[in-house]
């Protein structure tokens, strides 16, 4: 809760204090692309009580077409969020109604009704999220480079001199994420070059999921500033580790965690492994949402990258601080599920996540026994022939995968004429099509001379 604002009262003290003369009431669509209106600060009355208005269908994938009622973008107080780069200026996040109701095909709406239900099993939701990015420019012909020219190293993880020459654009976005009360804890180049990842304490999912959003935003803006270009794509150079954002989740019994065991040997509880039995069991179908593009599927793969290794998941297992497993326990008490990527919309990610160990949960789903091995260097028919998954190799794989699932089609809910899963499916199978139909230059060099 941002600056410890919880109620309307504490929205005009700050308000107040700071001088805000205006509020951006903002939302996001399928793809978390944020929408706002820039509301001045005499109208906030208005803008609390009525919302502000759109036209859905302009703003984005939310399962609206031309012929339908405005949209009114309802803010949360507790979601507020002074701009600490614009002093004179404060954020919402809101709810998508139309005439009144919730909108069905609303990211935020979707992850609050599954909290609902965690709730009403006396749960609450917990997530920490590492987002990773890079800082690019353009060349002349329109081709991405590394903005630090001199960010050249093989192995550049945790360089200090790439951070020394990054260091007041770091240190400013860490002095706003803890002017923000967010708790930055730390801030590390990441291992690709031009690559870097920010970290703020983990709050309740919904808290987490508004400030994800807040962050990227807070990211592309003071990049471009300072004449930069910032990417959360999964995976914009092939030679490159990607950009992840992995969550790290607990279930809370109000000042409990309930997926903590002292004397297990993980430091999880028997509602945690029952949670990791549903990711497992899940995973093929939640993918579409935790990595839901094209380019999602490029850096979930077996293979190496420029520094030696890829970080992220192919097969569907979990063990201990294990870089190389889908689902890592990095510590006593939480799940950290590492398939989720920089292009994810994080509402979305989240309720299909708390579905699967919801359901895994109230099904005593077995776990299995957690896996210590390097699965990088583990052949590949060995793990078959253990019965082991992988997760789906493209975008449309999973799409057929989430199609088939239920729990996912209960988590998303119902749209007007339609489960928001297939919505979500067609929306994403286009895509897959749009990619498909471009002939690539690799395609040329490969095939242009055969027969």
């Amino acid at each position: 809760m941002a600056h410890g604002a919880t109620t309307v009262e504490d929205v005009r003290r700050i308000s107040n204090e700071r001088g805000i003369e205006f509020y951006f009431a903002q939302f996001v669509d399928l793809y978390a692309r944020p929408s706002a209106k820039l509301i001045p600060a005499a109208n906030l009355d208005d803008l609390l009580t009525e919302g502000a208005g759109f036209a859905g269908f302009a703003a984005g994938e939310l399962g609206q077409t031309p012929d339908d009622p405005d949209i009114a973008a309802m803010p949360d107080p507790a979601s507020f969020t002074p701009v600490p780069w614009q002093q004179n200026l404060g954020r919402f996040a809101c709810d998508v109604t139309v005439e009144g109701e919730a909108w069905p095909y609303d990211p935020r709406t979707i992850l609050k009704r599954v909290l609902a239900t965690a709730k009403e099993k006396g749960l609450d939701f917990k997530m920490g999220l590492e987002l990773e990015y890079f800082l690019l420019q353009r060349n002349e012909d329109g081709s991405l480079r590394v903005a630090d020219e001199f960010d050249t190293l093989e192995k550049p993880c945790y360089d200090l001199r790439g951070l020394t020459r990054n260091y007041e654009l770091l240190t400013t976005v860490s002095r706003y994420v803890n002017e923000l009360g967010w708790g930055n804890y730390a801030n590390d180049h990441e291992d690709a070059n031009g690559q870097f990842e920010q970290n703020f304490t983990y709050a309740d999912a919904l808290t987490s999921c508004d400030r994800a959003i807040f962050f990227r935003y807070m990211i592309h803006t003071l990049a471009h500033e300072r004449g930069l270009l910032a990417t959360f794509m999964p995976k914009p150079f092939s030679h490159l580790t990607g950009n992840g954002c992995h969550f790290h989740m607990s279930l809370w019994d109000g000042e409990t965690n309930a997926f903590l065991e002292e004397s297990d040997p993980l430091g999880l509880s028997e509602m945690a492994y029952h949670f990791i039995g549903g990711l497992k069991k899940y995973a093929r179908a939640y993918s579409a949402l935790t990595a839901p593009t094209v380019n999602s599927y490029k850096r979930l793969k077996v293979g190496t990258t420029a520094s030696g290794a890829t970080w992220s998941p192919v097969w569907i297992s979990y063990g201990y601080n294990n870089r190389t497993q889908m689902l890592r326990v990095p510590a006593p008490g939480r799940v950290e599920e590492r398939t989720v990527d920089g292009a994810c919309n994080p509402y979305l990610a989240a309720a299909a996540l708390l579905a699967a160990g919801l359901d895994g949960i109230e099904n005593e789903i077995d776990a299995g026994e957690p896996n210590s091995e390097n699965l990088f260097d583990t052949p590949y028919d060995e793990l078959v022939s253990r019965g082991m998954r992988t997760l789906p190799g493209t975008l449309i794989e999973a799409t057929h995968e989430l199609e088939r699932c239920q729990v996912m089609r209960e988590a998303l809910g119902r749209g007007r004429d339609e489960d928001i899963v297939d919505w979500y499916v067609g929306i994403k199978r286009r895509e897959w099509n749009r990619y498909h139909e471009q002939v690539s230059p690799w395609e040329v060099n490969e095939y242009l001379s055969l027969m």
